[in-house]
């Protein structure tokens, strides 16, 4: 059964700030991703994207500042506490099993939100409600025949869409994407492109993204960071000619 869509905002940064000795990775950031929603952050190199995606994720705690997700406050809750009440995500360095076969890097995926999560030494069926779930997911990412293939034989594209996969696999109420165009090729982009365009709207997400292109044409709503500081939040236009924006970031890369 898919998860129960929220009906206020999935995720809110109140001041966020995380400093590392005297260094602020981020300073200050605040947004909200609503129900519906997708919402892009992009920055140059050095901004605190990166920085910014751990504190929403729960890999680490920001120094000052709350971070609420489905109402609730998370600030003090670990990355797996997260997930449990629905916040799935890709990571930017491929995170996948290489040695098994792409079926079974999804159906780990699938188990570990089942009741049966801890049941790792029972048999295989292939036939059974974990498979059909991976094999469901596979598909939805354009890669069911390759089910059967080891990891390690998949392009770097199909392994993105493996990583899409796996985290659909979970039921996500909210969907974090950690540079997934990182790596690819301009036609293997085309394809990522549209596949996140073709996830329900029913799944709000947030994409932290070097690809302006992709980050623009994906995003109802952007926001720009530069050393750590939020300079532009709003939508992908009014964002991409902000004077600010093209002056550290952008320039004349958008209009080539």
């Amino acid at each position: 059964m898919p998860p129960e869509e929220p009906t206020g905002p999935v995720l809110r940064l109140e001041g966020v700030v995380r400093r590392f000795g005297g260094l602020v990775a981020v300073d200050g950031v605040s947004l909200t991703l609503g129900p519906r929603r997708r919402l892009a952050v992009i920055g140059p190199n050095g901004a605190g994207k990166t920085t910014l995606f751990r504190l929403i994720a729960g890999d680490m705690a920001p120094s000052q500042g709350r971070v609420h997700l489905f109402g609730r406050d998370v600030t003090a809750m670990p990355a797996h506490k997260r997930a449990r009440l629905g916040l799935s995500r890709t990571f930017q360095v491929t995170n996948l099993f290489g040695g098994l076969s792409v079926l079974d890097n999804v159906r780990l995926a699938v188990q570990a939100r089942a009741s049966s999560r801890w049941r790792f030494l029972a048999p295989i069926r292939r036939d059974d409600q974990v498979g059909a779930a991976a094999r469901e997911a596979l598909e939805r990412v354009g890669i069911g025949a390759r089910a059967d293939h080891r990891v390690a034989d998949l392009s770097h594209g199909e392994q993105r869409q493996l990583e899409v996969a796996m985290a659909l696999a979970t039921e996500p109420r909210v969907l974090l994407l950690d540079e997934p165009a990182a790596g690819l090729s301009a036609g293997e982009r085309a394809r990522l492109r549209d596949l996140l365009e073709s996830l329900p709207r029913s799944l709000p997400m947030l994409l932290i993204e070097h690809d302006m292109r992709l980050a623009l044409s994906l995003a109802d709503e952007v926001l720009c960071l530069h050393n750590g500081r939020q300079i532009a939040l709003g939508p992908p236009g009014e964002v991409r000619d902000d004077a600010t924006v093209q002056a550290v970031y952008l320039g004349r890369a958008v209009d080539a």
